[in-house]
């Protein structure tokens, strides 16, 4: 099987998708899946087979994600895309993450993050990118507005972390003002 991936400046972007997941755990060996997904543990390993047992997409959700990798040292040092893809209403859920603080605030997001919405907007054919952040993740706020994403509102106790419901601020792309923003045909 080939990996489709996208590549940047810094970075190649290597697509992960339920087809790719059931490819990986049908023919790699543990220690290919781990050095595949940039586990470090078998725990990690196990937690990640957990999810892919259970299903990864359902009859009208789904997701594609992107691994991060430094093109320098072939270190995969993140992830991002769309982890709640809803293919009948094109529209999806961007997340994203760095591994390893010593990453943070280099760019590297910034540089991941356009390629990924120009892809989800012109290889999914997405009309509207979604993003529901904490309040307390500056980082995250401040990389959104790099993208002009229009705040819509605040769902109040949406998302569990840290022992606590934690409210989300809502945040929108639509397909039309990133294209006529960037010059994208």
């Amino acid at each position: 099987m080939e990996f489709e991936t996208l590549q940047t400046e810094r970075l190649n972007l290597r697509r992960l998708d339920p087809e790719v997941y059931t490819y990986v755990f049908n023919k790699f060996t543990d220690i290919e899946i781990k050095l595949f997904f940039g586990l470090s543990s078998d725990k990690e390993l196990i937690k990640e087979r957990e999810k892919f047992n259970k299903g990864i997409s359902t009859f009208n959700k789904s997701f594609i994600l992107f691994q991060i990798i430094e093109k320098d040292s072939n270190k995969i040092i993140g992830w991002c895309g769309f982890h709640t893809w809803y293919i009948e209403h094109n529209r999806a859920e961007i997340g994203y993450a760095l591994t390893e603080n010593l990453q943070k605030s280099k760019g590297i997001m910034t540089e991941a993050l356009y390629a990924i919405i120009e892809y989800g907007f012109k290889k999914m054919n997405l009309h509207r990118i979604e993003a529901f952040i904490g309040p307390e993740n500056i980082a995250s706020l401040k990389l959104i507005t790099k993208f002009n994403f229009s705040r819509e509102g605040i769902l109040k106790e949406h998302y569990w972390k840290n022992n606590r419901m934690e409210d989300s601020i809502v945040f929108s792309l639509l397909k039309s003002n990133f294209i006529s923003e960037n010059n994208i045909s």
